[in-house]
C-alpha cells in the first residue's frame, strides 16, 4: 500500500510502521484482495483499527510513565510517534476519500 501520493506523506517512520504491520500480519487485507468499494472500505476500517491500537498503546505507555512503573522514555517516544504518524495517515485518507466523494457528487449525469 503506497501512501506517498497522499499529501506528500513520505516519512520513513510510515514505511517502517507498514513493514512492522506486515511482519505482524496486521495488514493482511489489501485492495487487490477484495474488489471494488468493499475492498477499499475494508482497508479503511483496518487502518482505523490499527490507528486505534497505536493510540491505545501510546496512552498505556504514557500512563506507565506517569505512574512511575517505567522510566524508559525511548518506548514512550516511539509509541507517541507511531500514534501521531498513524493518525496523520488516517486523516490524509479521510481527506482524500471526502475529496473523491465530493467530486463524484458534482458529476453531471
Amino acid at each position: 500500500m503506497d501512501i506517498t501520493s497522499l499529501y506528500n506523506v513520505n516519512s520513513g517512520m510510515v514505511a517502517e510502521t507498514l513493514r512492522q504491520q506486515k511482519a505482524a500480519g496486521m495488514t493482511s487485507t489489501t485492495v487487490g484482495d477484495n474488489e471494488g468499494f468493499a475492498g477499499i472500505l475494508n482497508v479503511a476500517m483496518e487502518n482505523i483499527k490499527t490507528t486505534n491500537a497505536y493510540i491505545s498503546e501510546k496512552e498505556n505507555q504514557e500512563l506507565k510513565f506517569a505512574l512511575g512503573e517505567t522510566d524508559n522514555t525511548h518506548d514512550l517516544l516511539i509509541a507517541q510517534q507511531k500514534a501521531a504518524t498513524a493518525l496523520q495517515y488516517t486523516v490524509a485518507l479521510r481527506d482524500k476519500f471526502l475529496e473523491s466523494y465530493k467530486e463524484l457528487m458534482n458529476m453531471q449525469i
